[in-house]
């Protein structure tokens, strides 16, 4: 079974200025010369951790990852003014002309899929290949299954915990409660919100459970901003169309990719994997049976890390 690269340190770090206020946190590691790839993280407002880098053979790949606006180093730190989905392909499509990449593979788990996916579709001239795991394609009923009823069932020791700053008169909705609470003024619900939000997702991220990972969903800087821009987005419908992703698929139909999904993932269950697969013919989709969501899991490593291989061996 195939494990990370060995840990990297960038090679060169970049401020870049988009749409005021935000200006985004840029790395570049591996190799000036290799294939580009760009990684995209998760949430929307996870923001990337070191590990991310070590999915690129470091020799072969150069590695850009950046902080999606409002989360990680980018700054302002859980900003929700111009933040949505089109910027950030907007944001995607400047850096790509910024760091002068012809074409580029994009490699991307759970909110990373949706995002990869709408890029592809809105530039898929300057797509080589994606690599995809977790598949989020945002549509209502996948939310509603993880923030109202469907996940709760699984868990519900842990949802208990997930709602309790919510009055029980108001968990009918429980995205619109908790937006009510992460957009407001009042800092001491704002924060038991988000860390009961994170930690919900944190829990129910991995197969078995794995403290770092809940330690990560904890720490307060990145249930903020996670949070936050989550529930932005979820309240927004995610500025998507209803199953936009699966009725464009045909605009990716010619790019090849990899989609890894865990058998057990409760956070994004595998059916819309299995639903981008059946519309998208050049995907190939890989069920790790003994893994959740999880980006962290021993399984979705393995299958990430063959994916990446099979590119730099395709388009190096």
């Amino acid at each position: 079974m195939l494990q990370l690269f060995p840990s990297i340190k960038p090679y060169v770090k970049h401020s870049f200025a988009v749409d005021a206020p935000h200006i985004l946190a840029i790395d570049e590691c591996g190799n000036p010369a290799g294939l580009p790839v760009l990684f995209i993280h998760g949430g929307p407002g996870a923001g990337c951790e070191a590990y991310h880098r070590r999915f690129f053979d470091p020799n072969r790949y150069r590695i850009i990852l950046f902080d999606q606006r409002g989360c990680g180093r980018s700054t302002p730190h859980a900003e929700l003014r111009s933040n949505n989905t089109q910027s950030l392909v907007s944001d995607i499509e400047a850096i790509r002309i910024y760091l002068d990449i012809e074409r580029w593979v994009l490699f991307g788990g759970s909110w990373g899929s949706t995002l990869g996916l709408v890029y592809a579709q809105t530039y898929p001239e300057r797509v080589l290949a994606l690599a995809l795991r977790g598949i989020f394609l945002c549509r209502a009923h996948e939310i509603h299954w993880f923030y109202q009823e469907g996940a709760s069932h699984l868990y519900p020791d842990y949802w208990e915990d997930f709602v309790k700053p919510i009055p029980e008169d108001e968990r009918g909705n429980l995205v619109k409660a908790y937006y009510k609470r992460l957009s407001g003024t009042d800092e001491l619900a704002r924060m038991a919100c988000a860390k009961a939000w994170s930690i919900w997702e944190g829990r129910l991220s991995t197969l078995q459970p794995k403290k770092t990972v809940i330690g990560h969903f904890s720490d307060p800087f990145t249930a903020v901003s996670l949070a936050r821009i989550e529930c932005h987005y979820f309240m927004n419908e995610s500025f998507l169309a209803p199953n936009q992703i699966l009725d464009n698929a045909v605009l990716i139909a010619d790019i090849p990719g990899v989609i890894v999904h865990g058998r057990y993932d409760v956070v994004c269950p595998l059916k819309s994997a299995w639903e981008l697969h059946r519309a998208w013919p050049k995907s190939e989709l890989k069920i790790i049976p003994d893994a959740g969501h999880s980006a962290t899991e021993p399984g979705i490593i393995d299958a990430l890390v063959r994916a990446t291989n099979q590119f730099a061996d395709q388009f190096a």
